[in-house]
């Protein structure tokens, strides 16, 4: 152990005893706390006079930053308090919102109560009535009964009465038969025969009336047959009218619902955003901190959103950082490190430029890619990077090349091989990802190369988008001219495309528009097949699903999977390999889409119902 120099013994120990000293329950605890470090340090600044002018400036910039911060806290008081009434004043008219919304659904619900009351008055009242003309008709029945007996017996009396007067007068004809002048027994005969007539008649007529009193003529009987089928038709009619506006009602209902919820949602998030946001900041400024100063930062905030700007903004200030620091503390050697970084010490810091990081990570992928075609079982990228770093720069100095590599991948997110890379190596994406956007570059290279018969460089745009259409034939129209529409920003000759133009990346490895907007739609297409799987699979992302039921929903969506390619998805799925997967293992649903979310996956052909049509 090298003992401590005597004067750095007697600052400590100032320091300590005034520390103690201080009271740190008042408010400016943190600037009393501060006073001991300040006479530390001037007492620091006295001793040593060859480097006092320094140390002097360094302390008066502190002290004049200081400043200026406490001024600028100051300032912002009042803001804060201003920020604090606008918030109070927004809760106060939510809530008077909130109240009148209340007010509103409870006077609703007693209408609705008030109309269900009514409905059932209705309804007892149809009842009541309903009863009332039974037992009117019933009445009216027997009514109708005693009427008609009454009737014919009076028909009978009055039958009676007539036969009892005619005899009356046939007596008196017979006891003066001068009258007549004829002769009274055939008087007699007539009058009887005429009068058993009128009796049948009389009776036939009642008949009649008896049997076809309650017939109506045929034409009011059709006519109210018409519209009893008119009112039958028009209740049916009101009746489907009455089930759709039910349904409506409930859809609308439930539409108010949701409507409701995420109001209430955005609300809350509304109020999060007021509570944490900040002010747009001015990034004119920083102009005067970057390197190159106003020409260099409009050309790297060109397009921009802040979202970006703020990337780019740490890149500059992380890069220049990085080439101050010469050396990187190592993360230890737990198995939780990543095998490139298992190291402990300090790694000494290579200080590359993004061109040569570029230049090693592409050199990286053209192994990997050339050992994966001569080894069957192949090892993790992690291992791998790290086996190639030992290879090419010795084991001595890998790690210091490894820790270099992994702190500018790590900061340049901007450049997409670095980006790329960053992200296999963490874990975020899978190898396959990468591998599969290299592989489908160089398939389309080789579907336009084998449309060029000139061998020139040179296609028309008909056979530019004939050997699209080609290569991709699940691509629709739109995403076809897409691609073309990409392929003619570049500076080409009219009606002509320099395909292999399309395909030049500049020197950090960036591609150009037209295979940037390839790798977009691929990456769509894979969402939109993800989709159909999630709904293939069902609405719960908490079910438990096995091997079997992943199988069926792959091929319902995408019939054209062959077996090969089928086993490596459900196996990247479960994270298991293929032949060591068991029937009966099983995985939530969101955990299985979100394996396959990280992976190479893409559709291999039309779903049956599209091959149909």
């Amino acid at each position: 152990m090298v003992s401590k120099p005597q004067y750095l013994e007697q600052l400590e120990n100032y320091l300590r005893k005034e520390l103690l000293l201080l009271d740190l329950t008042k408010e400016n605890a943190q600037e009393l706390k501060l006073q001991p470090y300040r006479e530390i340090f001037e007492f620091f600044i006295e001793d040593f006079k060859t480097y006092k002018p320094l140390l002097s400036s360094i302390k008066n910039a502190y002290e004049v930053t200081l400043a200026h911060f406490r001024e600028k806290i100051r300032s912002l008081e009042p803001l804060k308090a201003m920020l604090i009434n606008v918030s109070e004043n927004c809760n106060e008219k939510i809530l008077a919102l909130r109240a009148e919304e209340r007010y509103e659904i409870k006077m609703l619900r007693k209408e609705k109560i008030n109309l269900l009351k009514l409905i059932d008055k209705k309804n007892e009242e149809k009842v009541s009535l309903q009863t009332q003309v039974t037992k009117l008709r019933k009445n009216l029945a027997e009514q109708y009964l005693h009427f008609l007996n009454e009737r014919d017996a009076r028909r009978i009396l009055v039958a009676d009465l007539n036969e009892l007067r005619y005899q009356r007068e046939d007596m008196s004809l017979a006891q003066s038969p001068d009258v007549w002048g004829e002769d009274p027994v055939k008087l007699t005969l007539a009058l009887k025969m005429a009068r058993q007539d009128l009796t049948n008649t009389q009776k036939e007529l009642n008949t009649m009336k008896a049997n076809f009193g309650d017939v109506v003529p045929r034409r009011d009987f059709e006519m109210q047959e018409k519209r009893n089928k008119a009112l039958y038709e028009m209740l049916e009619g009101l009746k489907t009218d009455f089930e759709e506006i039910r349904k409506e009602y409930e859809t609308l209902l439930q539409v108010h619902m949701a409507t409701v919820k995420d109001r209430d949602e955005f609300f809350n998030e509304l109020q999060e955003i007021q509570r944490t946001s900040t002010p747009r900041p001015d990034w004119s400024k920083c102009k005067d901190v970057i390197a190159g100063g106003q020409d260099r930062w409009r050309s790297l905030a060109a397009g921009k959103s802040s979202n970006q700007l703020v990337g780019v903004l740490l890149e500059e200030i992380g890069s220049g950082l990085l080439r101050e620091v010469e050396t990187f503390e190592g993360m230890g050697t737990s198995e939780e490190i990543p095998e490139f970084l298992r190291f402990e010490g300090f790694a000494q810091n290579k200080k590359l430029s993004r061109r040569e990081v570029v230049e090693i990570i592409k050199d990286v992928w053209k192994e990997r890619m050339a050992e994966e075609k001569q080894k069957e079982e192949k090892s993790t990228l992690s291992q791998f990077f790290l086996n190639y770093l030992k290879n090419r720069f010795g084991e001595a100095s890998a790690m210091d090349w490894s820790y270099t590599i992994f702190e500018n991948i790590r900061l340049f997110h901007s450049v997409e091989v670095m980006k790329q890379f960053y992200e296999v190596l963490s874990g975020k994406v899978e190898e396959g990802v990468y591998i599969s956007q290299k592989e489908l570059v160089a398939y389309l290279l080789k579907e336009l190369n084998n449309s060029d018969i000139h061998n020139d460089g040179n296609l028309t745009m008909d056979q530019f988008s004939a050997a699209l259409k080609n290569a991709w034939p699940l691509k629709t129209e739109e995403q076809i001219q897409e691609l073309v529409d990409t392929a003619k920003l570049e500076d080409f000759p009219e009606d002509i495309i320099q395909y292999r133009v399309l395909f030049v990346e500049d020197e950090l490895g960036t591609p150009g528009l037209f295979i940037k907007k390839m790798w977009e739609q691929a990456q769509i297409e894979k969402q939109a097949y993800l989709q159909d799987l999630e709904v293939e699979l069902g609405p719960n992302m908490l079910a438990e699903l096995g091997p079997d039921q992943l199988r069926q929903a792959l091929i319902a969506i995408d019939p054209s999977l062959d077996e090969q390619t089928l086993d490596s998805y459900v196996s990247q799925a479960f994270q298991i390999p293929i032949t060591e997967l068991e029937p009966d293992i099983v995985e939530e649903q969101r955990v299985l889409l979100a394996h396959l979310r990280a992976g190479a996956i893409k559709r291999m052909g039309p779903r049956e119902h599209e091959t149909g049509s």
